[in-house]
């Protein structure tokens, strides 16, 4: 993936965006961390951004995946986030750490293919429960083989799941998926979505509240 990334030829065209930063924290103090890294790639580094190209290409994809719904879109998509972050590798700052600026660039991309391709889509599906593509776990779901009874419930539990995740409002939704799938803390989120830690933390209170009271029967 990164040596496709790598030998793209449309490296180098476009202007390259400014990333935002919260400023006053280094986060390239520890020179193994990947802000150090990047910052290497800044500076011509080319192995270094071959390192984090292969690190998050999965996690974005994954990422990816649960935002729009369709494996091919998600890979071009990934390949254009990595190509954004080689493009902008110069602008860079270790005041956000990279997995912020990171997913805020992804963040934006599928956001704007949601919005573009909305006319094309009759509905799109967020499967909140939907099992883990690595270690194909099921969140909240015992590891027995369940019974048909199960199956049955357990289907219409992630049907209802999925109806009502794709009726919060876009910041909403997007704040469910990095906090419950990509394990990312209010702080980090905030970033992202630039929104204060105390405004993240409100986000996600009312996106739950409103899966609580809407999925009261299924819980």
């Amino acid at each position: 993936m990164a040596t496709l990334v790598l030998d793209n030829p449309a490296l180098g065209r476009g202007p390259a965006s400014r990333p935002e930063a919260h400023r006053g924290v280094n986060h390239a103090a520890d020179e193994s961390s990947d802000a150090a890294i990047m910052l290497r790639v800044a500076a011509g580094d080319e192995a270094g951004f071959n390192y984090l190209a292969e690190k998050y290409h999965r996690p974005i994809i994954h990422f990816l995946f649960r935002m729009v719904r369709n494996q091919a879109v998600a890979e071009e998509l990934a390949q254009e986030v990595f190509l954004r972050v080689y493009r902008s590798r110069e602008s860079y700052r270790a005041e956000a750490k990279f997995t912020t600026w990171l997913y805020r660039i992804a963040t934006n991309l599928a956001v704007n293919h949601a919005r573009d391709t909305r006319h094309e889509r009759a509905a799109q599906t967020v499967y909140l429960d939907a099992p883990d593509e690595e270690t194909g776990a099921t969140p909240d779901v015992a590891d027995d083989e369940p019974s048909v009874e199960q199956r049955l419930v357990r289907d219409e539990r992630m049907a209802a799941i999925r109806a009502q995740v794709m009726a919060l409002p876009e910041r909403q939704r997007i704040a469910v998926l990095m906090h419950k799938y990509q394990g990312m803390d209010y702080r980090q989120i905030g970033e992202v979505l630039k929104l204060s830690e105390s405004a993240t933390k409100s986000l996600l209170f009312r996106a739950y509240q409103t899966l609580r009271d809407k999925l009261k029967g299924f819980v």
